[in-house]
């Protein structure tokens, strides 16, 4: 099964030892019901030619979100469109709604190198799927898309892993441990599977993607997970998404602006 790749420590420079935050870390969910999960279901696992998954996230009625490297065969090139299918608020072996995808672009500077993680890889470990029809369903709508979080700042994500394949898990508290030419450390909790799961923040009470999931680290004893800045990089990569044109009529092209809302109604649950 496709799963994110794992890095046996930091690379030198990329961030100083960091303090134990002091918000105290919640566990992982499982989102098994349809209380637990409403509001999340924007959130989906990206099936990949029926070999393995990572998680993504609807940020346009036909537009989601997940980490590059998802995109990627072993072999270094780019999967094809057809081997991806999108299910969204998988929960129980059932999905809010499946979609096909038309074509898939990942950041123009991102450089697929297997198993090898750079920290030049993470920072651009993000890529685009247009999707084969919109999902216009009042409990799955997109999510905002916020600034890159700050160093302390609690964060929460949701996703799919090894394990926990037929249902979200939502870890409500994590926090970022530091953020270093162009890459989010982060506290929380992922396991394989992880990979393109969308990191949040709360505002208002509401969640905005801050981040994605990319890998696994160590950080001396301590593990951590590692995910993508997404201010400048995501911009880009709407930017070169838009300039290429759609598949097909109908398909997507409007810039998502930082800071948008596209007035989801997901909240934190606690467990």
């Amino acid at each position: 099964m496709r799963y994110l790749f794992v890095i046996a420590a930091l690379f030198a420079g990329l961030i100083a030892p960091a303090q134990a935050q002091d918000a105290e870390e919640t566990a992982l969910v499982t989102l098994e019901t349809g209380e637990a999960s409403r509001g999340w279901e924007g959130v989906g696992r990206l099936d990949i030619d029926g070999t393995g998954f990572c998680t993504a996230a609807l940020i346009e009625e036909r537009l989601i979100l997940t980490a590059a490297h998802c995109v990627y065969g072993q072999n270094g090139r780019l999967l094809p469109a057809s081997a991806f299918q999108f299910n969204a608020g998988l929960r129980g072996g059932r999905a809010e709604a499946s979609r096909g995808v038309n074509r898939l672009v990942a950041h123009p500077d991102y450089i697929f190198t297997g198993k090898t993680g750079r920290a030049g890889g993470v920072a651009m470990d993000i890529a685009v799927l247009e999707l084969d029809r919109s999902i216009r369903l009042t409990r799955v709508q997109p999510f905002d898309v916020a600034a890159d979080p700050r160093r302390g700042d609690q964060i929460g994500v949701v996703s799919y892993g090894r394990g926990r394949a037929n249902a979200a898990s939502l870890q409500e508290v994590c926090s970022v441990m530091g953020r270093q030419s162009g890459v989010v450390i982060m506290t929380c909790d992922i396991e394989p599977g992880s990979s393109g799961a969308p990191v949040f923040t709360l505002e208002n009470g509401k969640p905005r993607i801050v981040s994605v999931v990319s890998s696994m680290s160590n950080l001396g004893t301590q593990e951590v997970s590692l995910g993508t800045s997404l201010n400048e990089p995501l911009q880009e990569l709407l930017r070169h998404f838009a300039s290429i044109g759609p598949a097909k009529p109908g398909g997507s092209q409007r810039l998502i602006q930082l800071g948008e809302r596209n007035d989801t109604g997901a909240k934190f649950v606690r467990p």
